[in-house]
């Protein structure tokens, strides 16, 4: 579904974002630029991306992190 018309921003926008490594909403606005124009989609728009971060796929330990870890 379409969460943002101005910028034409979909919930699987939002969760593909969450997937790579957005997990601030703030980020996700400057990426996007969703809910940055009318501002009618904001609270739809937190809703999607608080339930994409709260999705199991979502907790994906960071590259950065395996590399460091010792054996």
């Amino acid at each position: 579904m379409i969460v943002c018309l101005c910028h034409r921003v979909s919930d699987r926008d939002i969760e593909r974002a969450v997937g790579s490594g957005t997990h601030c909403f703030e980020v996700l606005q400057d990426e996007t630029r969703l809910a940055s124009s009318c501002g009618c989609c904001l609270d739809c728009a937190r809703e999607v991306f608080d339930a994409a971060l709260a999705a199991p796929c979502a907790r994906r330990i960071p590259i950065a992190a395996v590399a460091t870890a010792e054996p």
